[in-house]
């Protein structure tokens, strides 16, 4: 019985570490998914001023024109390149979200390894009902 209590202590305490992880795979996945979310919305950004500015007809002279050919060039490699960042981004954040699943089924599994051990430590030290000896042999006795 004392090596009973013993295993479930250890399941406790296993439980709460486990509970431990899946709560930091929980901020990791939130962070992943933030990060994201901002890359998304700088690419979009960054690609709506260059189609804005592509779009403009006012230059005054050659040289105005070309500085806005530049800047719109320079616009659209930060974002390809926060494109790809997304895309990284996207994996990461796909990768913490598998994390934050296994922790939670290590963490399922031991709470219930634990509540099966308690419940066999509670069964082990009931009280058996004592019942009167049933007698032997037939019924004319």
């Amino acid at each position: 019985m004392k090596e009973e209590r013993k295993r479930l202590g250890r399941l406790k305490r296993l439980e709460k570490i486990r509970s431990i992880a899946k709560q930091t795979a929980a901020v990791e996945a939130a962070q992943a998914e933030s990060t994201l979310t901002q890359l998304r919305a700088l690419s979009d950004r960054t690609r709506r001023m260059a189609a804005d500015y592509a779009n403009r007809r006012e230059a005054d002279d050659g040289a105005a024109l070309r500085q806005v050919g530049r800047f719109v060039s320079g616009l659209q490699a930060i974002s390809r390149t926060t494109d790809g960042d997304a895309l990284r981004a996207q994996s990461i954040a796909d990768a913490k979200q598998r994390e934050l699943a296994e922790a939670e089924r290590r963490r399922a599994a031991i709470e219930e390894r634990a509540e099966l051990q308690a419940r066999l430590i509670a069964k082990a030290s009931e009280q058996p009902v004592l019942t009167s000896r049933k007698g032997s042999g037939t019924g004319l006795e």
